[in-house]
């Protein structure tokens, strides 16, 4: 093998994340299956089955995030944009959460419009309110908000929690730079990061969307809000 061969390590590494995500994929398909069978199993085991969906689910969205990120910095990741129903897909986000959620006993609260429709990227959008979602369940202690209306002409979807609220740290980094992680409070900012580029990559009438994390909402707990033009 030549000494001088040059490894695109971007490249590697989307290919390991894209052979991982489909190995993930087959462990929250088995999870989901021994989930029916959750009657016969043990308190412990529910509770350890939750946890595992939970972390499952986290991780295919981390590792989904890395690979729009690669997309994204390679130009290949087009947004496309369709007409959908917000009421659809916070049903989707029930689903991917709703286990967890009922065995740490977080009760989910929808506030949405049956007919309410916007035009988005629908994958890209479900992956930044479900990451959303994953944060809240973490830290939630009884209650999340997941709503969606339509705000001088924008629309602005939600997830409020009643916990502490998001850390300083992150309330004060209102733009992350991804070539300075700091990792001393044991969190990347990738989530956010990833976040807030799919919002601008909306955009309509000179207008792009905006990513907003807030403490102290009705639950007195996070809020983040998603604004789509």
């Amino acid at each position: 093998m030549p000494s001088n061969l040059e490894i695109d390590f971007a490249t590697v590494l989307a290919c390991s994340v894209h052979d991982m995500k489909n190995s993930l994929c087959m462990v929250i398909q088995s999870a989901e299956l021994i989930q029916a069978e959750g009657e016969k199993l043990s308190d412990d085991a529910r509770a350890e089955l939750a946890r595992l969906n939970y972390e499952a689910n986290r991780l295919n969205s981390n590792l989904l995030q890395l690979l729009s990120l690669y997309r994204l910095d390679r130009q290949q990741l087009p947004v496309q944009i369709d007409q959908h129903y917000l009421s659809e897909l916070f049903e989707e986000l029930l689903l991917r959460n709703q286990y967890f959620a009922m065995q740490q006993d977080i009760e989910f609260i929808i506030q949405v419009e049956h007919d309410l429709n916007w035009f988005f990227d629908r994958d890209l959008v479900l992956n930044v309110l479900n990451d959303a979602i994953a944060n809240a369940l973490r830290y939630s202690n009884r209650r999340i908000v997941l709503r969606a209306e339509v705000i001088q002409g924008l629309l602005q979807v939600q997830v409020v929690d009643d916990g502490p609220g998001f850390p300083d740290f992150m309330l004060d980094n209102a733009n992350p730079d991804m070539q300075k992680l700091d990792l001393r409070h044991g969190h990347t900012g990738l989530g956010i990061f990833f976040a807030k580029l799919i919002a601008r990559a909306h955009h309509n009438k000179n207008q792009r969307g905006q990513v907003s994390l807030q403490n102290n909402s009705e639950l007195s707990g996070g809020s983040f809000s998603l604004t789509l033009p």
